[in-house]
């Protein structure tokens, strides 16, 4: 396979997709008949695109399936589970999408049948979540969810009459009309009531509470990554009633600035009392020395937490910094062609959500680490994580889609999922799809 140049440890790459100069962003997946399908939701192109994947050397393009085709509509967040794709609609942040603010968009989900033909998806049902809003530097709509088949779908989602997003749960019992049956949010999220909009604490809406999510659901409890507020446990005993019942504040220790999310992803390992908590970065392209100014970013981390108590939930390690190849252009991640340190950090980590065509090992951690890479962790120890593997894919020579980008034209990893067979499937902000295999 001949790419350019690249960085790789204890890794093999067995295939490539262009996915036709559209850069993906999140992906689901589900097995028909031996078949692997990979459902691929795009960076800033409205719709999904379908691959077969059942060879992983040799992706085969199905269809393109085009979303709303509106000016500010962003549609970069997919799950498929139980025969049914789940997509979720919504607009970006205008530096970051190359969107205008006030740009039209629907906030909601789309519901597909996926189960009929797996290959051509059938639209069941529209679920408006709430009146478009003007993007103040956060993602609206409905943004990150949780649904591993059956009959609720966990969401975080914009709500009118709610500043940020907040967690909604649908029932999909009727796909065909799903029904909203519960909610939760901060108390200070609800505009109308403690205090205004323009009465909060923190101005920059990432650094407020609001639920970046999922809502990843493991037995009667939800666990979340709520931004300023940092990691929510949620009972859901009662899904018309979610009540708090554990939080680990980590910001403003960690994240901020000129970071994303500063609670982006709480995911608790499906077999033992712990959770993976992470702080986003965000990608150097859209910065240069003028923009950042300078100024010390703070660290943005992978977390190790104990939640054998979930009222007590206790940080117990931190996840070591990417290793750095030796032949690698720059010193470390956080110096890497701005000019000076910029707001590095961790970005999607792949995510079971107890389904049957995904890896669920609860000893290894995958995290697409903006342009550090792939990285693959052995989390045997809790106490003690260790990197054991790495890709970084070759740098742009061009970008995809139109926006300004001051800062350096750089490889930056977006998200991964490994299948039940042990291929991992990585994509990027600037290019395709990479299929790896790990020798470790």
């Amino acid at each position: 396979m001949n790419i350019g140049k690249h960085y790789i440890k204890n890794m093999e790459l067995i295939g490539y997709h262009d996915l036709q100069d559209r850069p993906g962003f999140q992906m689901a997946m589900q097995e028909v008949e031996g078949r692997y399908y990979l459902y691929v939701s795009h960076f800033r192109h409205s719709g999904w695109t379908i691959l077969e994947v059942t060879d992983p050397a040799a992706p085969r393009f199905v269809r393109f399936l085009p979303g709303p085709e509106l000016s500010g509509q962003v549609t970069n967040k997919i799950q498929v589970a139980d025969g049914l794709m789940l997509c979720a609609l919504g607009t970006g942040i205008p530096f970051l999408h190359g969107i205008g603010a006030d740009d039209p968009y629907i906030a909601g989900l789309q519901i597909y049948d996926v189960r009929t033909d797996p290959e051509n998806p059938k639209l069941l049902s529209t679920w408006i979540a709430s009146e478009p809003q003007a993007c103040d530097n956060i993602c609206l709509g409905v943004h990150r969810f949780y649904y591993s088949g059956g009959r609720y779908a966990h969401l975080s989602a914009t709500c009118d009459g709610y500043s940020n997003m907040i967690y909604r749960v649908l029932d999909l019992a009727d796909p065909t009309h799903p029904v909203e049956v519960g909610r939760w949010w901060m108390p200070e999220q609800w505009e109308a009531g403690i205090r205004a909009k323009d009465q909060l604490p923190e101005p920059f809406p990432l650094s407020r509470a609001g639920m970046h999510g999922p809502p990843s659901v493991k037995g009667s409890h939800a666990y979340c990554g709520y931004n300023g507020a940092g990691m929510v446990v949620l009972d859901i005993s009662d899904l018309r009633t979610p009540r708090l019942v554990g939080q680990l504040k980590t910001y403003p220790t960690l994240g901020g600035k000129l970071s994303g999310a500063r609670c982006h992803t709480v995911m608790p390992l499906s077999k033992r009392p712990y959770a993976i908590f992470t702080n986003e970065g965000e990608r150097f392209p859209c910065f240069s020395k003028e923009v950042v100014k300078g100024v010390a970013q703070p660290m943005n981390v992978i977390g190790m937490v104990d939640v054998s108590d979930v009222t007590d939930p206790t940080l117990i390690s931190i996840f070591p910094y990417p290793e750095v190849p030796a032949d690698y252009p720059f010193p470390n991640f956080n110096d890497c062609g701005i000019g000076c340190p910029g707001p590095f950090g961790p970005h999607n980590i792949h995510e079971p959500h107890e389904h049957p065509a995904l890896e669920d090992r609860n000893d290894r951690l995958y995290c697409c680490y903006f342009h550090a890479g792939l990285r693959v962790y052995d989390i045997s120890d809790p106490f003690v994580p260790r990197e054991i593997a790495y890709f970084i894919p070759p740098d742009p020579t061009s970008y995809k889609f139109d926006c300004h980008y001051p800062g350096p034209r750089i490889a930056t990893t977006e998200d991964v999922i490994v299948d039940n067979r042990g291929n991992i499937f990585i994509d990027t902000f600037h290019d395709g799809l990479y299929v790896l295999r790990s020798r470790v």
